[in-house]
């Protein structure tokens, strides 16, 4: 009995010691880095399996790959060199160009979203109610991050911890204001979120109306961009047929030629696609 007593004693007194430390918060720091704007740019592209290391493992085999077989074809060196630099980077435009356009797709959707949440309010569902019932009734093609949702909730029970894992598989800065917005409500309260979501819809319509209308407008100089990046190579890989023209590229004044060429289309490239693209919405609320 003595010795139930001590032990007794001890861990009271090693409690109370204990309360006296306050137990350190660990707080997870914004992932804005470049891992993690690779890694929404494959979560926007649909892509799963791979992280942004495998991207770059990838991006690199492919311009090895690329490389070689353009030196047993054309055994100029830097030829080779530059395509394989233009294979390398095929992947992660692949992916960038998927990601887009699957975004200008699901613009269009957020509009209908918030008005299936909006009526959900109005017909007496809970605010995790009315995000669940997207899975079921909201746009074909946001449904299953939707569902995945309602799993989440219905093992967890926390609201804001699902609004997170919802916000991390959409990767959609659209998707982010609305969920903050749900968010913010649920911490809050009040009775207004009717009238937010229907003025948050008139303003995503509005904003995809005038988007539209500017890059119909401006897609003639992203295909001409495009079209005058490509044209000089492919004349360089019909030159390659011909062994006394590729000839001249064999020697350090070609490499210096074809060195100043590749850069003067990498520049040109992004400030006429900087010029005519209209920029793309950060997510500002990761």
């Amino acid at each position: 009995m003595g010795v139930v007593v001590g032990l007794l004693l001890g861990a009271g007194l090693a409690c109370v010691w204990w309360a006296w430390w306050p137990v350190p918060v660990v707080v997870e720091g914004r992932r804005d880095g470049w891992a993690a704007r690779v890694h929404d740019t494959l979560t926007q592209a649909e892509v799963t399996g791979v992280t942004p290391g495998g991207l770059v493992a990838v991006s690199g085999l492919a311009g090895l790959v690329v490389a070689a077989v353009s030196f047993l074809v054309v055994p100029v060196p830097a030829v080779s060199l530059c395509f394989g630099a233009f294979a390398a980077t095929a992947p992660w435009t692949l992916v960038r160009g998927r990601a887009r356009r699957r975004l200008a797709g699901t613009r269009e959707l957020w509009p209908d979203v918030v008005d299936h949440l909006a009526s959900g309010v109005r017909a007496g569902l809970s605010l995790p109610e009315a995000v669940a019932q997207l899975g079921d009734r909201g746009p074909t093609e946001l449904r299953a991050p939707f569902r995945a949702f309602a799993e989440d909730y219905r093992a967890t029970g926390r609201f804001t911890d699902s609004l997170d894992a919802l916000k991390d598989r959409l990767a959609d800065p659209v998707a982010d204001r609305i969920i903050e917005a749900l968010r913010l409500t649920r911490d809050v309260g009040g009775t207004d979120l009717g009238r937010l979501l229907r003025t948050l819809s008139s303003f995503l319509r509005d904003d995809l109306r005038t988007r539209g209308e500017i890059e119909a407008r401006q897609s003639w100089t992203v295909y001409a961009a495009r079209l005058a990046v490509a044209a000089p190579w492919v004349v360089l890989a019909m030159l390659s047929t011909r062994p006394e023209a590729i000839r001249a590229y064999d020697s350090p004044a070609g490499a210096l030629v074809l060195l100043a060429g590749a850069a003067s289309t990498v520049v040109a490239y992004r400030l006429m696609i900087r010029v005519a693209r209209l920029p793309d919405d950060p997510r500002v609320l990761r």
